[in-house]
């Protein structure tokens, strides 16, 4: 192939050249320049019916609490933090992987947020999902907070996406399935899913990436708010199967059904 000096260049082939330089030099930068991004992947899951760092994720007193089998797990996301550097690489190399999600940061960190306020916000919101958890579980069961109290340990995970695993746990601990056996029915459960005082379940982030989390630690089935069911099946595992929920009562009628064998929701 022959190249022809600068100086044979067309007077368009130099224009061409000139602007090249400065494009050029921005797809440089670019690649090295931090972006406005989060990459989450899946994180770990904890067993709401077992210990956690030893000590009961769920303690009952005010009533007998139940020995339970099986487990009823909740799941989280793992994202980089507001401060990390996430390149043009990062983005390209992630972007295609199922295991990963590339999100806007402000859609994970609050914006103009320290990391100490961003990581109390997550705690606040823990605490308000335990809280509204127990609220539920009580009244589903007609239970007075007067007379049982529900502590719940989980203070390292933030987040509200554990409301409806705790509500679950609490009914598990207290009454199983109402029949004397356990609501998993010997099984691993995962799930995720918000949860207000009235019982009514709500939706999350990241839930691609807490089925695959649920996934690898064993869960067989996968509790999910109903509008999110296309968001889980694009990841689900084979093995896995679905199941809808919009309140606390019929994810506790969906596990009974699954259990005794009757008819269960799917997405």
């Amino acid at each position: 192939m022959r190249f022809l000096p600068p100086s044979a260049w067309s007077p368009r082939t130099r224009i061409a050249a000139v602007c090249a330089v400065p494009v050029l030099a921005l797809l440089g930068t670019a690649a090295f320049a931090p972006l406005p991004f989060s990459i989450a992947r899946p994180g770990s899951t904890v067993n709401v019916l077992g210990d956690h760092q030893g000590k009961p994720v769920i303690s009952v007193s005010g009533v007998e609490s139940r020995r339970t089998s099986g487990q009823l797990r909740m799941s989280s996301i793992i994202a980089t933090g507001p401060r990390a550097e996430v390149g043009l690489a990062d983005v390209a190399g992630d972007w295609f992987r199922t295991d990963r999600a590339v999100m806007p940061r402000d859609s994970v960190f609050p914006p103009g947020k320290s990391d100490k306020e961003t990581e109390e916000r997550n705690v606040a919101e823990m605490t308000k999902s335990q809280e509204s958890a127990t609220r539920a579980a009580l009244d589903y069961l007609h239970r007075s907070p007067k007379d049982v109290k529900v502590t719940l340990r989980l203070a390292d995970i933030g987040g509200p996406s554990a409301g409806l695993m705790f509500a679950l746990g609490i009914v598990d601990k207290i009454d199983g399935d109402g029949r004397g056996g356990d609501l998993t029915g010997g099984r691993t459960i995962g799930g995720t899913g918000t949860i207000e005082p009235d019982g009514s379940v709500g939706p999350v982030g990241g839930v691609p990436l807490k089925v695959q989390a649920e996934g690898r630690d064993g869960a067989g089935v996968f509790l999910v708010p109903k509008k999110q069911c296309a968001e889980a099946e694009a990841e689900l595992p084979k093995a896995m199967r679905l199941v809808p929920v919009t309140d606390l009562r019929d994810a506790v009628e969906s596990l009974k059904a699954l259990s005794s064998g009757g008819r269960v929701p799917s997405c």
